[in-house]
């Protein structure tokens, strides 16, 4: 074949892929999304025919590359302060911005051990059922599963008695492990998480009022913002990607 007639050809086939490629919605999300959102996704891919790859990570590495250029549609952060911080960058799209679900912060422990439900309100008893070992937690002054636990943890007066034994993760999928695999005998995570994992059981609940109300924002990029990422974040918010959000261990957003 001439060469003319080759670069003919291929630049016939990149105009045949740049629809698909132009409905293609890339979303960053928090990594304690990651089964419902993929779940989200594919039900989405389903019933619309458009493609959604969604990448996952710490809320802070994904703000970050967000701040930097990378090229997401959609971000959805585990909390409001690094949405906050992307919308006085002007990196997201006003009025497209809304809370797609909340959760709740919790103790785990192994499932195969013998630890019983511990009281968050006394700090002996919880120092001697951590024993030597370490409390596994994503970044507490970065990762939002962090910072939720660290203030839950200063409101009841147990901080100072385990900072030095934090073991701190990427983000909250990592503590998650930490734990499953009996690297550490307690860590904190949200309840969606224990929830996927089999190898770990909860054993206490942290109060509500211990720390910030834990939200997920989700909002469209800007520069990225095309009917097809519009007519994802609409979905995000109807009543078949809420019920995902909840069998998977989320809460509901009031408003």
């Amino acid at each position: 074949m001439p060469f003319s007639r080759l670069l003919a050809l291929l630049f016939a086939l990149c105009l045949t892929a740049l629809p698909a490629m132009a409905d293609r919605i890339t979303v960053f999300a928090a990594a304690s999304l990651t089964g419902a959102l993929n779940e989200v996704a594919q039900r989405f891919e389903e019933d619309t025919g458009q493609d959604v790859v969604v990448s996952f990570a710490g809320t802070s590495a994904l703000a970050r590359q967000i701040s930097q250029g990378a090229p997401a549609d959609v971000f959805i952060s585990a909390n409001a302060d690094w949405m906050d911080a992307l919308a006085i960058e002007g990196r997201i799209v006003p009025g497209t911005r809304f809370d797609l679900a909340g959760n709740r912060l919790v103790l785990i422990a192994s499932a195969g051990g013998q630890i019983a439900p511990v009281p968050l309100d006394d700090v002996q008893a919880a120092l001697r059922r951590l024993g030597d070992g370490r409390l596994a937690m994503a970044l507490i002054e970065a990762v939002p599963a962090g910072i939720y636990g660290k203030a839950a943890l200063e409101t009841l007066g147990l901080w100072q008695s385990v900072e030095g034994r934090v073991a701190q993760t990427d983000n909250v999928r990592a503590a998650l492990a930490l734990v499953a695999v009996g690297a550490a005998p307690f860590g904190i995570v949200y309840a969606s998480d224990a929830q996927v994992e089999d190898r770990v059981r909860i054993v206490a609940t942290f109060p509500a009022a211990s720390h910030p109300p834990i939200r997920y924002p989700a909002a469209a990029i800007a520069g990225r913002d095309t009917v097809a990422v519009r007519n994802f974040l609409t979905y995000l918010r109807g009543p078949q990607a809420q019920a995902i959000l909840r069998r998977h261990g989320f809460t509901p957003v009031e408003g």
